[in-house]
């Protein structure tokens, strides 16, 4: 597997990829620049110029294709200069290879379920079964990545990666807190259930979905909630505590500009909106510094704005502090973390 962040100019290729974006730019000079990706990561292809792209006529979103050609230069920015662009069949190389991957789930859907059969409150456990009981949704679920294109957590096992982390960041909040730690712990299993019929992922590339698009992942998941009590032969919670989980559920992106219908209203809702958050953003931030568009070489400034990030400039820095060689950093000790 070639590994895209480990690129120099002068590298020659000769590798599969996925396209991931096919990108028609205008003006005086029509060219088409292609992204390719695998799961180590993304590269733009250097331009195919108007009259000059053969080569890539036809290709789209999710199709494999087969690139000859060297890695060079421009604007502080690697590129792919491709002499040959070939498409390959659907289905021969496996999606798991040319996919951002959070790689094997085990460890995820172990944590999650010992939070979940931890759970005292029966009616709690109810509804949480409801879904995470269910062969189906777990299969979706463990395939649905956090976000589309470039979003925090986009990849294959993202959404259980980010769940788990907002479960775990929750009830740490809680216990400070002295909020209700297990409706925090189901609320966080529950908050993003929307995601897998916002998004697509088959093909490789991390797209919304004609019903995300008009819905959005926050309503459907409330919807999701709803539908599966209704459906229940036997009430899971009663009328006041489903609202509760809906309110929990539509309020955790914290304001109405980000997505929410409403803002949080309960010690639970405001705990759950800033671990989404902080999760959210914290993933985008390490992702940020793993990247070497953004952070070239020892650059201690990103390069431009960081849009997951509401458009902040970035800045790397690695002081130790004094520390011995070798020594910890006081995060090696976590609590409440996957594995």
């Amino acid at each position: 597997m070639l590994d895209i962040p480990s690129l120099q100019a002068g590298d020659e290729i000769h590798h599969p990829f996925l396209v991931l974006d096919v990108m028609h730019k205008g003006g005086d000079h029509p060219r088409t620049v292609l992204v390719l990706g695998n799961r180590t990561g993304r590269l733009d292809s250097a331009p195919f110029w108007a009259g000059r792209d053969e080569m890539i006529r036809g290709l789209a979103k999710g199709m494999l294709v087969q690139v000859v050609g060297s890695v060079t230069a421009y604007r502080d920015a690697l590129q792919l200069e491709a002499t040959s662009v070939r498409p390959l069949p659907k289905g021969s190389i496996p999606l798991t290879d040319l996919a951002p991957s959070v790689g094997p789930v085990d460890g995820y859907w172990r944590f999650l379920d010992e939070q979940r059969t931890a759970i005292t409150a029966p009616r709690l456990r109810a509804v949480v079964d409801l879904f995470y009981a269910d062969d189906d949704f777990r299969l979706a679920y463990e395939q649905c990545p956090g976000a589309p294109g470039t979003g925090h957590h986009a990849a294959i096992g993202g959404l259980l990666q980010h769940t788990c982390e907002v479960v775990s960041i929750g009830r740490q909040m809680a216990r400070v807190a002295r909020a209700d730690a297990e409706l925090v712990t189901v609320a966080a299993m529950l908050h993003d259930i929307g995601k897998i019929q916002s998004y697509s992922w088959e093909t490789g590339v991390f797209e919304t979905t004609e019903t995300g698009r008009l819905i959005g992942h926050i309503v459907l998941g409330a919807m999701m909630l709803r539908e599966r009590i209704t459906a229940a032969s036997t009430p899971p919670c009663t009328a006041d505590e489903q609202l509760l989980l809906e309110h929990l559920i539509l309020s955790h992106h914290g304001e109405l500009a980000y997505g929410s219908p409403v803002r949080p209203l309960t010690l639970e809702a405001e705990i759950l909106h800033h671990a989404d958050n902080t999760s959210a953003k914290t993933a985008a931030i390490n992702e940020a510094y793993a990247s070497r568009e953004l952070f070239p070489e020892e650059a201690r400034v990103s390069a431009r704005k960081v849009w997951q990030l509401d458009g902040r400039w970035l800045v790397r820095l690695a002081p130790d502090f004094g520390r011995p060689a070798g020594a910890g950093s006081g995060n090696d000790e976590a609590a409440d973390q996957p594995g």
